[in-house]
């Protein structure tokens, strides 16, 4: 149980960010706004679990390769992780001012249909540096951490489900509520927009150095 605690306690952050970075969560509510909401939304959030399901599983499987005993390369992925991602924080805190926008490709998903929603997704978890990152580094933690297969399942699963969560909720959310929902979420993009560099680099840089100490201390 140890273990398990140990594997979600590092997990969860990660997950975190992963679900309250507004590029996760723009891009969900404006495939709410398609000619085809509903499988178009749905289409886009199977994506996205798919793209950090196969993106943390690949990292877990490659970090419990061998004996049941965390690889000696695991604490330097850990360091190189937490350097990308201190320096990621670093760069949207500096950039903060000149982010206050939705970038021209994220307004184009508003014109998706189901199949490309779904491709997209998947696309939006390898090609965004941060996410990428972020899965890898779970799936190190999971696969470092000597759990047995119905812990790694549970803790990947505890993972997957904290980061689409905040497409989730708006995706199902609309589906029992319908138009209802449009001036929140309207408003909560808004916001986002506003406000989101300052906050997602501070959050970065905070997680980062969690992973550096980690990483640093499990070579001493």
């Amino acid at each position: 149980m140890g273990n398990v605690g140990a594997s979600l306690a590092e997990v969860t952050p990660l997950a975190l960010i992963i679900a309250l970075s507004p590029f996760t969560i723009i891009p969900g509510i404006l495939v709410l706004h398609t000619s085809r909401p509903r499988p178009t939304s749905l289409a886009f959030l199977a994506g996205w679990v798919f793209g950090i399901t196969a993106i943390t599983a690949a990292s877990t499987a490659a970090s419990d390769l061998g004996s049941g005993d965390s690889p000696a390369w695991a604490p330097y992925v850990r360091i190189a992780v937490g350097i990308g991602l201190i320096a990621l924080g670093l760069y949207r805190w500096l950039n903060r001012h000149n982010s206050a926008h939705t970038p021209r490709w994220m307004r184009s998903m508003g014109s998706l249909q189901p199949p490309r929603a779904f491709l997209a997704a998947i696309a939006l978890t390898v090609v965004n540096p941060k996410v990428l990152l972020l899965c890898v580094a779970a799936g190190t933690a999971i696969g470092t951490n000597d759990l047995s297969l119905p812990e790694t399942w549970a803790a990947a699963f505890t993972f997957t489900a904290i980061a689409a969560s905040t497409i989730a909720l708006p995706v199902l959310g609309c589906l029992v509520a319908g138009p209802r929902l449009e001036e929140p979420l309207d408003k909560l993009k808004t916001w986002m927009e506003d406000n989101h560099g300052g906050l997602i680099g501070a959050i970065l840089v905070i997680i980062g150095l969690a992973l550096l100490y980690k990483g640093i201390h499990a070579l001493a």
